[in-house]
């Protein structure tokens, strides 16, 4: 799985960072970040399997903050909303 650019994209984490991937990201005023992952053919295979996809969040021992998977763009990210940097 890997980030990838979006249309709306308006910042990218990490970038020039050799210990991380570059993340294109939309990031609203309100905090909100939202990103893109591609999946491989292996990944795809995986999941039409058994139906399941994990996720791992980092939170320093700190208040776990909400996240929303989805594979419908709509549900993330509000087009009409998104604004130019």
């Amino acid at each position: 799985m890997k980030p990838i650019e979006f249309e709306g994209a308006n910042v990218v984490y990490a970038e020039n960072q050799e210990e991380y991937q570059s993340l294109p990201a939309f990031k609203d005023d309100d905090g909100t970040v939202v990103t893109c992952w591609e999946l491989s053919p292996e990944e795809i295979k995986q999941i039409s399997e058994t139906g399941k996809l994990w996720l791992s969040v980092m939170s320093f021992n700190k208040p776990l903050q909400p996240v929303l998977l989805s594979t419908n763009r709509d549900d993330v990210l509000i087009y009409n909303e998104i604004t130019e940097p």
